[in-house]
């Protein structure tokens, strides 16, 4: 058994705490590890860092987990541990990933890379200067649903794809009765908070993966209910925005929008769905169901609103069939990264990656500010240096 010491510091947030730590590392090891070429079998054995003792204490023992610590340059001088993982909020981020690649380590971390574009490209060089891996989260492309759609783009299913159109979110409670489902940093902007900073990183690296690169973006992000109330109950000013209204010009002329909201409430069958239409044919895809429409298929549309209109249009779409449930996106992306680290295999989402979704969130904003289209430049490593930045 090959062992991999992972330093795992802000898991004791909501989505560290169940898609890192319990549905990936936990899962991973509660599998027997991961096989490796020779029958050798890889085991990470994760360290459990953050500020609050009590916190950290009770997941170790939850989990059956014997490492934790508070001292995070400590766990940074181990040579035990090769990785660093990164779940702390968005503005602590960029201090500890810097100090773990100054340490040597290889860094995973979740999403936004940075609070800017300039302090993403600096960690995505700096990685690329001391030659450690590097990769970023982007679970959405591990979905069942968006497999199954990457599978119909794949095979020319669509013809000429022509738009997409995507709707994501659901009804955030305000606090002040029902508790909020999401911390109330995510609706002040000077916490780091934001839909446009949190939505359009996902959505850059889903159109760029799938569909063809973001070459413009216009943008208008809204704050629809400006009071909540926080995890102690008490009211404060909601500054950052809970809506974003996007629409994307991507590569061979597609054209994509994308409503992101916390203040809608849902009629649909998921909470995150896409529709893609082309010249053959269309789909619906959501995070784990696609169906589809084929061109032989599509019945004849009249707009005559004083009949009753004679088609069934939900019936006449056919579910994209299920040959094997995927694995939860998480762990699937941790088991490449992990495999990446030991066995230098491919690992295209790097921090660079990371660096374009920042980038698009950031254009975002100045679209929304200016009310106007604001193209996307091509990123490199290295681009900040040769900006002067």
């Amino acid at each position: 058994m090959k062992k991999i010491g992972v330093i795992m510091n802000g898991v004791t947030g909501r989505m560290g705490t169940f898609q890192h730590l319990e549905r990936s590392i936990i899962a991973i090891r509660e599998q027997g590890g991961i096989p490796l070429p020779g029958g050798e079998t890889l085991w990470p054995d994760p360290i459990l860092v953050g500020r609050n003792e009590h916190k950290l204490r009770s997941l170790a023992e939850k989990y059956g987990i014997e490492r934790w610590s508070t001292d995070l340059q400590a766990c940074l001088a181990d040579p035990q541990d090769q990785i660093y993982f990164d779940a702390q909020t968005t503005l602590q981020r960029a201090a500890s990933v810097t100090a773990a690649i100054e340490a040597g380590k290889h860094v995973y971390c979740e999403k936004p890379l940075g609070v800017s574009l300039a302090e993403s490209l600096k960690l995505a060089n700096l990685a690329v200067e001391k030659g450690v891996k590097n990769g970023i989260v982007q679970d959405k492309l591990f979905l069942p649903g968006l497999l199954k759609l990457k599978q119909l783009v794949d095979s020319g299913f669509f013809g000429r794809i022509l738009s997409v159109r995507g709707e994501f979110g659901y009804w955030v409670f305000e606090g002040d009765g029902q508790p909020s489902q999401r911390p109330s940093w995510n609706y002040r902007a000077e916490d780091g908070g934001g839909i446009i900073v949190d939505m359009l990183c996902h959505w850059r690296y889903v159109l760029d993966n799938i569909f063809g690169g973001v070459k413009a973006v216009s943008c208008l992000g809204k704050t629809h209910i400006p009071e909540r109330w926080d995890e102690q109950g008490e009211a404060y000013a909601a500054t950052a925005d809970d809506a974003a209204y996007a629409t994307f010009e991507l590569a061979g002329g597609i054209i994509a929008h994308i409503n992101s909201s916390w203040c809608v409430r849902v009629n649909r069958g998921e909470l995150f769905e896409l529709q893609v239409d082309g010249t053959k044919g269309s789909a619906v895809a959501g995070l784990r169901n696609c169906k589809v429409q084929h061109a032989a298929f599509t019945s004849a549309a009249r707009w005559n609103p004083d009949v009753a209109d004679p088609n069934d249009y939900s019936a006449q779409w056919v579910d994209v069939p299920t040959y094997q449930e995927p694995d939860n996106a998480f762990k699937v992306e941790w088991e490449m990264f992990l495999k990446h680290v030991v066995l230098d295999t491919p690992f295209p989402y790097d921090f660079l990656q990371g660096a374009k979704g920042v980038q698009l969130a950031e254009l975002g904003l100045k679209s929304s500010t200016s009310r106007s289209w604001v193209d996307v430049p091509e990123l490199k490593v290295e681009s900040l240096a040769r900006s002067g930045n």
